[in-house]
């Protein structure tokens, strides 16, 4: 069973949070997969991973164009998409995976502010819940950090 970590932004935006947490993953030699809701959001996080900092960057692909095997990072639209055989399964902005089945964790990044996400982000922890994954919510707090709420 994978550890499903959901995450609840209430201070800052997308762009903001989910490249420390790539970072995280990246350091711990974990392989990623980021699945958006739409393939204007994959371009955009495709397009900003690259420049998000000065002095850094985050190694990524998208999975068009057919080198996602050889991404330690990939952006996609699909499901089930685990080209770069992925320990790690990001879901933004209310993607839903097909399973987490296969993976060490999987992370649901939604906005706070946004009642479309927070009802996905209420349905999917029901669901992978009763998977029997490892569930875990955690929420921003006013500097950012994130607290661990249940």
């Amino acid at each position: 069973m994978a550890e499903v970590l959901f995450y609840h932004l209430t201070e800052s935006r997308l762009e903001e949070a989910l490249p420390e947490l790539l970072e995280r993953s990246l350091a711990r030699g974990w392989r990623v997969v980021v699945q958006t809701a739409s393939e204007e959001r994959r371009d955009a996080l495709d397009a900003h991973l690259w420049t998000y900092k000065d002095d850094s960057f985050l190694p990524h692909g998208t999975d068009v164009g057919g080198s996602g095997a050889l991404q330690p990072i990939l952006l996609t639209i699909e499901p089930e998409a685990r080209a770069n055989d992925p320990q790690v399964r990001f879901m933004v902005e209310g993607a839903v995976p097909s399973t987490l089945e296969g993976y060490e964790r999987g992370v649901y990044l939604f906005d706070g502010h946004d009642e479309e996400q927070l009802a996905s982000a209420r349905a999917r922890w029901k669901v992978e819940k009763a998977a029997g994954h490892a569930v875990t919510y955690w929420q921003q707090t006013e500097d950012r950090r994130w607290a661990k709420k249940a």
